[in-house]
């Protein structure tokens, strides 16, 4: 059993495994977008959503199309980069990669079971309050695939190579890169129109949701650390409706 889980942590943790499993995040997020908002608004938007496509609008291509062609290049590349890994792929393990990530979603929300009656007094002022199941539905997906891509795979890697290579040791990279991650995955939910009022507990709060996370990425990669963050706010969702 010991070696069947060995060798499950060390056979998905890798760009193949983490590329496919979050795919469908991508997929049913951009679809719920679509039904529950046909017209493209993106006020039912996760901000770095958001960022990303204004991006491409500023670019003169369609936003939607532009980011499917950019996640199906980037598809192939990985495909083609992990092929000899593609041999041995295992569809069984994406159900239980699934599982691991709701395991972490469920450990995150028992640490911060302290914080709960402060969710629910936040969530009364919330402006996501106002919005449809389904729409809810599409933020937690996103924000589960787009925050986790900004904060965790492109600011974590590249704090992590900045601070390696300034302080000398990696491990003192990696720490000062996850907690810098965290403070401004944490600030960020303060910007925009859908953005809360702050406070330090909320603050202090999403750090440390974003610590966890930023751990979990370092340890298991992009694709379950973006589905714990879907997960999790996914049942978050559920406790306050």
């Amino acid at each position: 059993m010991t070696n069947h889980v060995k060798t499950y942590f060390e056979n998905t943790n890798n760009l193949l495994y983490s590329f496919l499993v979050s795919l469908p995040l991508f997929l049913l997020y951009e679809l719920l977008i679509m039904i529950s908002q046909p017209s493209g608004d993106a006020i039912v938007r996760i901000s770095v959503d958001v960022w990303i496509k204004t991006l491409f609008t500023y670019l003169g291509v369609n936003a939607v199309s532009f980011s499917l062609l950019l996640v199906a290049v980037i598809g192939l590349f990985i495909i083609y980069k992990e092929r000899e890994r593609l041999k041995s792929l295992k569809l069984s393990y994406f159900p239980i990669l699934i599982l691991e990530a709701t395991v972490y979603a469920i450990v995150v929300a028992f640490i911060s079971q302290s914080l709960v009656s402060f969710i629910v007094n936040m969530a009364a002022t919330d402006p996501i309050n106002s919005l449809t199941i389904t729409q809810k539905l599409a933020l937690s997906l996103g924000a589960g695939l787009y925050e986790e891509l900004f904060f965790r795979v492109i600011l974590v890697t590249l704090f992590i190579l900045i601070f390696t290579k300034f302080l000398g040791k990696k491990w003192a990279g990696v720490t000062a890169a996850v907690v810098l991650s965290a403070l401004l995955f944490s600030a960020v939910h303060y910007v925009g129109s859908m953005g809360d009022a702050f406070t330090m507990s909320s603050f202090l709060y999403r750090f440390l949701f974003g610590l966890i996370l930023n751990g979990i990425y370092v340890w298991r990669g992009f694709g379950v650390a973006a589905w714990t963050h879907a997960i999790y706010d996914i049942m978050v969702i559920a406790l306050l409706s």
